[in-house]
């Protein structure tokens, strides 16, 4: 397998260079976790970093990827157009009430 050193930016990993795995068509993957062990023995607290592009030269040719820290670390997964909103605000608790339905005749 082949890997390519990548910068780590923000966060605990600031300043850091680790040889990252690369995938089938010679790109890291989206997303890089690292299990911090809790001091207390408790669970695993887990640090993600999201891939971007390291900058571009004056031809528009990408230099490479560097990860940038995500302190909230929410999973990117895939956004199909059938895919419930996951939005507070669209849950069917938060919308506005129709006021009182009037059953009698």
């Amino acid at each position: 397998m082949k890997s390519e050193d990548t910068p780590f930016e923000g966060g605990p990993m600031d300043g850091r260079v680790l040889p990252v795995l690369l995938g089938p068509t010679g790109r890291p993957p989206k997303t890089y976790r690292i299990p911090v062990p809790d001091t207390a023995g408790g669970p695993p607290s887990v640090l993600v970093y999201r891939l971007v592009p390291r900058g571009h030269s004056r031809m528009g040719i990408q230099k490479g990827w560097k990860y940038e820290y995500d302190p909230e670390g929410k999973a990117a997964g895939l956004k199909w157009p059938w895919s419930k909103p996951d939005r507070p605000d669209d849950t069917p608790d938060a919308r506005p009430d129709d006021g009182p339905a009037d059953t009698e005749g």
